[in-house]
């Protein structure tokens, strides 16, 4: 019995053997200790108060602690589904762990291989590299050679167009009274007039001045110039009484390519620059103009032919000269490329049949005349000979 409710339990057992004497008797006695054991009832129900509040804040406690103990349930499911799918995956990583280790160790055998392989190669390639270096310059010695040797043609070259335009003054000279000797045109050799031309001949009862002229030097720029202050200069010739107006330059062939303009007038006089090739042509047709009389007989249509004719004459040598310079220069450049693309030992051999070559045009005479119709009859005859070579050609 607990010592603290002792009042309470002796209450209790008092109303159960309460009798009618008692409650006569003793009352007071009775009365007194339900007093007592009232207050006693009340710090019980203080205290089952108490208990109840603290057994409601266990229950709430034990609610949360539940609830904590299910979520902590929840999250070791979790965690063990979690660790699950770890276990799986590491299972698997370990499984492509092991083909991983087992295609390194192929890898690590491959590159073995290839370590070897390139070592290899790497021996043969810097063999090869020191045989192409050895080619290379072999080739740069032959290449060097091939530049030096086409240099030197190219000088050689350049060295005998000078020497032609340094001879040009004389080549004239010799060309023109060879020119005269066969077309019975009277060369004077000192020049009746003021100034000291190169070549005069007597045409039609006047002296016509052919003046030599030819660049000093390699550059062709100022060529052009120097022939425009040419035409300026001769005005000292074309002043003179008896000195035809028309006074030629003769130039090099292979300076027309650098002539811009090919006729002056200057006014009082006029003046040509032809070139060696077309000395010729203008002397026959100076010629043509002797054969009359007087030039004040001549009809306006023979004056028109005569114009027409030396037109055509100049215009024809002047296309000449484009094409010979132009075929020139096209054979020169296929020539310098003979000796630099072909090998050496083809280049050689083509120098043994070069050498063994000859070319022999037909010879001129001085007695004999070259004959229009003998040339249309040749040009007709090659014609001929062409069309049948094509037809046979085309049968084959």
């Amino acid at each position: 019995m607990n010592s603290g409710f002792a009042k309470l339990f002796s209450f209790f057992e008092l109303v159960k053997e309460l009798s009618f004497w008692t409650r006569l008797f003793r009352w007071s006695h009775v009365r007194k200790l339900s007093y007592e054991a009232y207050n006693e009832f009340s710090v019980l129900q203080e205290r089952i108060v108490s208990v109840e509040n603290e057994i409601s804040l266990k229950d709430s406690r034990i609610k949360e602690l539940q609830n904590n103990l299910d979520n902590s349930a929840a999250r070791l499911k979790d965690a063990r589904e979690n660790m699950d799918k770890l276990e799986r995956k590491l299972s698997s990583m370990q499984g492509e762990l092991s083909v991983l280790n087992k295609e390194k160790s192929e890898l690590s055998a491959k590159v073995a291989r290839f370590e070897q392989a390139e070592q290899t190669r790497s021996e043969e390639f810097n063999k090869n590299i020191a045989s192409v270096n050895a080619i290379r310059k072999s080739l740069e010695e032959e290449r060097q050679r091939l530049e030096d040797e086409r240099v030197r043609e190219i000088a050689e070259a350049n060295e005998r167009m000078k020497l032609t335009w340094r001879n040009h003054e004389e080549s004239v000279k010799n060309a023109i009274r060879n020119l005269c000797r066969l077309h019975q045109i009277d060369y004077i050799e000192k020049a009746p007039f003021r100034g000291n031309p190169d070549n005069t001949v007597r045409i039609a009862g006047e002296y016509v001045v052919f003046d030599a002229k030819s660049p000093s030097g390699d550059d062709l720029d100022n060529f052009p110039k120097y022939i425009r202050k040419q035409a300026e200069e001769v005005k000292k010739y074309a002043k003179q009484d008896e000195v035809k107006s028309d006074i030629f330059l003769v130039i090099p062939s292979n300076t027309a390519e650098a002539v811009n303009q090919f006729s002056y007038n200057m006014g009082d006089y006029n003046v040509y620059v032809i070139t060696l090739d077309s000395l010729e042509p203008v002397l026959l047709t100076l010629k043509k103009i002797e054969s009359y009389e007087f030039v004040d007989q001549l009809t306006p249509e023979e004056r028109e032919n005569i114009c027409r004719i030396i037109g055509k004459f100049t215009h024809t040598a002047k296309r000449k000269i484009q094409i010979d310079y132009f075929f020139s220069y096209q054979f020169l450049e296929i020539l310098s490329k003979c000796g630099v693309d072909l090998p050496r030992d083809i280049y050689s051999k083509v120098v043994e049949f070069e050498k063994a070559e000859k070319l022999n045009p037909p010879q001129e005479k001085r007695s004999k005349q070259i004959l229009l119709e003998d040339l249309i009859e040749e040009s007709e005859r090659l014609a001929v000979e062409a069309k049948t070579r094509l037809d046979e050609n085309r049968t084959e």
